[in-house]
This record gives structure tokens, C-alpha cells and sequence, in this order.
């Protein structure tokens, strides 16, 4: 399981770099930046939840012990 999270928290980052190079600061929230600006957000936020997730895993195992 701990593989798992490493491997979606790696697909997050790298969907946040994608968008990225998506996102023009000129008009940031017109079509397709704001696309790009919203899957960064969402990129963000999965990053944060998996590594919750980790951390609440690793604070359980030690609690078991």
C-alpha cells in the first residue's frame, strides 16, 4: 500500500508540472489556463490528502506497537 501512495503522489506531481507549462499567466482563468489552473488546484490537493494518508498510516503502526 505504501508503494501505491509513493507511485499516485509521483502521477499528482507530475500532472501538476504538466498543467504547468498549460498555464498562461496573461490570462490565467480563459480557456484552456483556467483548465489547467483548476487540475493544478485538484494536483495540490491529492498530493496533501496521500500524504495525510501516509502520515496517518505511519502514527497508527506506531500507536499498535
Amino acid at each position: 500500500m505504501k508503494i501505491l501512495i509513493y507511485i499516485l503522489i509521483a502521477l499528482a506531481t507530475g500532472l501538476v508540472i504538466f498543467n504547468a507549462t498549460k498555464l498562461d499567466f496573461g490570462n490565467l482563468f480563459e480557456g484552456e489556463s483556467a483548465i489547467a489552473a483548476i487540475s493544478i488546484l485538484a494536483g495540490l490537493c491529492a498530493i496533501l490528502m496521500l500524504g495525510i494518508l501516509l502520515i496517518s498510516r505511519n502514527i497508527a503502526a506506531r500507536t499498535k506497537k
